[in-house]
């Protein structure tokens, strides 16, 4: 457990004031997930993604998302070789241990699905060739607030392949003075060397996978699954994979906490995370300007584990 503070603790010297996000970052990565962060900018989305992949020795990249994106330019592509008079496969930034997707919803529904097809698969097939990504293999995606202009939304379809979806939100009093010091003294930018490595990062995954779970948990977390399907609020609840999200994300928590085993907490917080941005709220929750993080802190107040 020393190695996820001497993570957590570089990526600090970076980022400022944001240790709870920066838990959960790390929390979405043991779990094998996919984190989309969605916030206004200019709050350290893309700072936090880079401070993560500093942090360790892993292959990184970052595609910088526009409306002219294509597919092939995350992907990869097969191009001609006049010389050997073969055609050659050009790997696409994908093909990294971590991608930084940033401001993915400023590209079209189209190349958004191409990154997402490889999230689901983990792999790339280029003119015939399949490529597998590299593990371990993280996608952090940052989107600024979908009522921003020259936004193209993530379906719900889409949003069920992110794992965890986080804002960073502005700093407090406190950390913004600490920022304005450390950047007015040369301090803020200085480059964050790698603490831990790929084989690290494997090793702990395994270590969450075989954190056990109790059957009353699992229960217990079927249950809140089957609530945001009879949710007044809810035209659409929550998936399968919301349901296996939920489950891993709740032994990565506990894996955290330097426990072997979970507990109710750790099931609920995994709730709060995993499901909300999985959700579709009926047109009246809408109207009444219900959130879909409240319809399930709902769910989580009425739903009990049971013994």
């Amino acid at each position: 457990m020393n190695k996820i503070k001497v993570l957590k603790d570089n990526i600090e010297q970076r980022i400022v004031g944001k240790g709870d996000q920066i838990d959960r970052v790390i929390t979405t990565m043991l779990a094998g997930g996919h984190l989309l962060i969605e916030d206004v900018p200019g709050v350290g989305k893309t700072s936090l993604a880079r401070a993560l992949a500093d942090s360790l020795s892993l292959s990184f990249a970052r595609i910088q998302c526009t409306p002219d994106t294509t597919p092939s330019d995350i992907t990869g592509l097969s191009v001609y070789n006049p010389i050997e008079r073969v055609f050659q496969v050009v790997e696409g930034p994908v093909l990294n241990n971590i991608v930084l997707a940033d401001e993915l919803n400023r590209t079209s529904p189209r190349t958004q699905s191409a990154l997402l097809e490889v999230m689901e698969e983990g792999r790339v097939t280029i003119d015939g060739k399949s490529l597998p990504v590299p593990e371990p293999f993280l996608v952090i995606g940052t989107q600024n607030p979908s009522e921003m202009a020259g936004t193209y939304p993530l379906p719900e379809s889409q949003l069920d392949r992110f794992m965890t979806r986080l804002s960073i939100g502005y700093p407090d009093t406190k950390a913004s003075q600490d920022m304005a010091g450390r950047f007015l003294a040369g301090s803020l930018h200085s480059a964050t060397l790698p603490v831990l490595t790929g084989r690290d990062i494997l090793d702990m995954k395994e270590e969450v996978r075989a954190v056990s779970i109790h059957e009353s948990l699992t229960a217990y977390a079927v249950r809140i699954i089957e609530a945001t399907r009879s949710k007044p609020e809810l035209s659409c609840g929550a998936s399968s994979r919301a349901l296996l999200s939920m489950l891993r994300y709740a032994q990565a928590s506990a894996y955290m906490r330097e426990r072997s085993y979970c507990i109710p907490e750790d099931i609920a917080d995994a709730a709060a995370l995993t499901l909300p941005h999985r959700l579709i709220l009926s047109p009246g929750a809408r109207l009444g300007r219900v959130t879909r993080e409240e319809t399930v802190l709902s769910i989580l107040k009425q739903i009990r584990v049971e013994t």
